[in-house]
């Protein structure tokens, strides 16, 4: 009895802190292939946090601040072994659309809201794993992830390119942004433009023939080598500047109280959807791999402390990330040590190597992120959606061109609603056909199988749906037409797809047996399932229809008609 609800114990302690699952049976034989692991992902990590910043409209050291402690808290509660969790360029541009409205982007307001941003979406994501919501990203279709990604690229780089080039920055969606910039294109300045657009093809050129190399790291190295060598500050290319080493205060960020976090909560519900969504799916892409169990709830409990951990040390919002999970990957990790040891790597940045990125170009960060934006973006899904459906290509389309005209959380918030009428619309409008007898002796759709055999005066209709309030009135019509077609005298419902009968339904039911009745048509049904039946019983459905209304196969009741009409067959 001990040993059992010791193990009991056991069991839960490592559901909610997976970390007890992993550590006390570390092998020494994985400490080699962790710290490789740290350390290439801390080469990664850097300078991609640095540039997400910029998307985040906050200073690239409060990128690095984003690290550490979500790092952390994720090697604690994650159930993954090899995913990371970090600063990410579409959370990122979401958490500037949700402060962009409220503060000016540099100022001190602009970056406390951004951390209270990071704690109020860390604070939903615990409530949510605690309620066992991780169903909820079930609701945002493929297509429209895919469309609103694809809307956040071309976002991300139009609002990256005047950095690139030496512009100053525009505001406004994609289409104005692209039209001021190409209006602007006189007065881009040359020394910022080589380096922006050197350092972009540095990494293009990295990633195809030295895919082993981190090629941010060496681009920003050579960057700010360039910069220092031949004074370019005095040509005009920007930089970022003194940054004071050392790590940052931990506590709440100073903002007005319960309203600031009010006016954030809409913003900070669309990064939780939306970061779940992608850190779920870096997950079990890992899981996939690893041949490891992924526990949905236990991802969103663990994102919880994550993201506390980053407001609580002023950065931004975390979530899993799939291109840096594939570092990880391909670095061999074998668990989550490997990402403690990048934690403690870059608080080492932080406190010693900070002056090192004063002389770094703006625009070499602008090109890390295009150059990821590049990376991230699937021209051939769209192409692959097209052959397959033509609605959910609109739908994909929809999500990105909401994003690019009304904004990133307007344009993912159409997608979203796109996305449920239709499923509203899939529900009430379920697949209904009428069925013939083809060779074999199988009952199939007469509108691919035209050559299916029939019965003068007998319809077979098949519902392939729960029969319920959302399609009561669908499936009514569509057996009130069928029996208005020529001279029906019986429908026979095979309800072997319908797997479900609420209460409006069964009224529905009995109103068309009503009226079917009045126009001396019979209505049968054939395969009925044991839950059906019952709810049929309860609800009158059955003593109106007659038990001898309902066979067990489809050919048992053709023939009871051919019996009740004299037909032979």
């Amino acid at each position: 009895m001990r040993e059992r609800s010791s193990e009991r114990r056991t069991s839960a302690l490592q559901r909610y802190l997976p970390i007890m699952a992993w550590l006390p049976h570390y092998r020494r034989s994985w400490l080699r292939p962790d710290l490789f692991a740290g350390l290439t992902l801390w080469a990664v990590l850097v300078p991609e946090a640095m540039a997400y910043a910029g998307i985040a409209g906050v200073d690239p050291v409060i990128g690095l601040y984003t690290v550490p402690l979500p790092l952390l808290a994720y090697a604690i509660f994650g159930s993954s072994r090899i995913m990371v969790v970090g600063p990410d360029s579409a959370t990122a541009l979401l958490s500037a659309a949700t402060i962009g409205s409220l503060a000016a982007s540099g100022t001190a307001d602009y970056v406390a809201l951004t951390a209270a941003l990071a704690i109020l979406v860390g604070i939903l994501f615990l409530v949510f794993g605690l309620l066992r919501l991780g169903w909820v990203t079930d609701f945002i279709s493929h297509p429209v992830m895919q469309g609103f990604i694809a809307g956040v690229v071309l976002v991300t780089i139009i609002g990256q390119v005047p950095t690139l080039i030496g512009l100053t920055a525009t505001r406004g969606d994609f289409f104005q942004q692209f039209w001021n910039i190409l209006g602007a294109l006189n007065e881009v300045n040359a020394a910022t433009l080589i380096v922006g657009v050197g350092s972009l093809f540095l990494l293009f050129w990295i990633r195809k023939h030295a895919p082993r190399v981190p090629a941010a790291l060496v681009t920003i190295a050579v960057a700010i080598m360039a910069v220092t060598l031949f004074d370019l500050q005095s040509h005009g290319v920007a930089t970022v500047g003194t940054v004071a080493a050392g790590l940052p205060s931990l506590g709440l960020p100073s903002v007005d109280g319960f309203s600031a976090y009010r006016t954030l909560l809409s913003g900070a519900l669309a990064i939780v959807l939306l970061g779940y969504a992608e850190t779920l799916g870096s997950a079990k892409a890992a899981a996939a791999k690893t041949g490891e169990t992924i526990d949905p709830n236990q991802e969103l409990l663990a994102l919880g402390p994550a993201n506390l951990g980053a407001g609580l040390s002023g950065g931004f919002v975390a979530v899993g990330s799939f291109s840096k999970t594939s570092v990880a990957l391909a670095a061999k990790a074998k668990t989550q040590l490997g990402f403690v040891i990048t934690a403690g790597l870059v608080v080492l940045t932080l406190l010693y190597l900070m002056p090192v990125f004063a002389h770094l170009p703006d625009a070499a960060l602008a090109a890390v992120v295009i150059e990821a934006m590049f990376t991230l973006a699937d021209p051939a899904y769209f192409r692959r959606l097209w052959r397959i459906s033509h609605s959910e290509f609109l739908l994909a389309f929809v999500s990105m061109f909401g994003v690019l005209l009304l904004g990133v959380l307007p344009g993912i918030g159409a997608g979203i609603t796109l996305d449920l009428l239709l499923l509203i619309r899939s529900a009430s409008r379920p697949r209904a056909v009428t069925l013939g007898k083809t060779a074999g002796h199988v009952f199939q759709d007469l509108s691919l199988h035209p050559e299916g055999k029939t019965v003068p005066g007998l319809v077979v209709f098949r519902f392939e749906a729960p029969l319920i309030f959302t399609n009561a009135a669908y499936f009514v019509d569509e057996v009130e037409r069928l029996a208005s077609e020529g001279d029906v005298d019986t429908v026979l419902v095979d309800a072997e797809g319908i797997n479900g009968l609420d209460s409006t339904a069964a009224e529905r039911l009995l109103e068309l047996h009503d009226e079917l009745k009045r126009r001396q048509v019979s209505l049968c049904f054939a395969r009925v399932r044991d839950p059906v039946k019952d709810v049929m019983r309860s609800s009158g459905v059955l003593d109106a229809i007659g038990e001898d209304h309902i066979y067990g196969s489809i050919t048992a009741g053709i023939k009871a008609f051919k019996r009740t009409h004299g037909q032979l067959d």
